[in-house]
């Protein structure tokens, strides 16, 4: 099977689209140039055979084995106690935004038991990795931007201990998030919030660029900003 599988990413492969990617994404191992709706293509039929087996066998060091790890995860049915040692498996092979986004986005699951892996996500949170982080975090802006948790998120945010580059643009992509849902809960957060200014900043810069954000309350939102620190 994975022999298959490396197979017809070799002839999806794209070097155009390779060189692309490799000019947006740090941190990169190999990478052969597919493109993600084929990637996501793929593992939906993976997870729909022998997941494990894939998972178990997938090359770690290939961006798109690695993706493909990821979403498999999100799209095999799977039990919690499955899904939660993947998870652990995975996590920490995470290496650069892309994988980490793209592969937060597809775990639906988490919405059913919000209760435990809220809780799950937040062991990452006092990680010393900034993948793990923003993996927490962009879980959370994709699944639990609810009446339930945004006091709880919008908390997290202000509390985040990291100067992590991709750790501070997730905190600021959450609260633009938040706004979105939760405008007026997610305002009188930003004109209290301790956040550092670089995060603080862009957030509001998220929050403005969003098309469901009106002028009037874009403009109201420049009233907010900090004096740049330079960063």
């Amino acid at each position: 099977m994975i022999e298959a599988i490396r197979e017809e990413l070799r002839e999806s492969a794209d070097k155009d689209y390779k060189k692309f990617q490799e000019s947006l994404i740090p941190g990169l191992t190999t990478m052969m140039g597919v493109r993600l709706p084929k990637l996501r293509k793929m593992a939906k039929k993976i997870a729909g055979e022998d997941y494990a087996g894939f998972l178990e066998k997938a090359d770690d060091s290939c961006y798109e084995e690695l993706m493909l790890q990821g979403i498999v995860i999100g799209y095999a049915k799977m039990e919690r106690e499955e899904q939660t040692q993947a998870l652990a498996r995975f996590v920490p092979k995470i290496n650069n935004w892309a994988i980490c986004d793209c592969s937060c986005i597809t775990y639906k699951f988490m919405r059913k038991d919000s209760a435990y892996w809220f809780a799950f996500l937040e062991r990452y949170l006092s990680s010393e990795r900034e993948y793990e982080i923003r993996f927490a975090l962009v879980s959370m802006l994709d699944h639990f931007v609810t009446e339930d948790y945004i006091d709880r998120l919008l908390d997290i945010c202000n509390h985040l201990d990291s100067d992590a580059y991709y750790v501070q643009m997730a905190a600021a992509w959450a609260v633009s998030v938040c706004y979105v849902k939760f405008p007026e809960k997610t305002a009188a957060f930003l004109q209290t919030d301790t956040m550092d200014t670089f995060t603080h900043n862009k957030s509001i810069q998220k929050i403005r660029e969003s098309y469901r954000v009106s002028r009037e309350e874009k403009d109201r939102l420049l009233k907010w900003k900090r004096e740049d620190t330079g960063k």
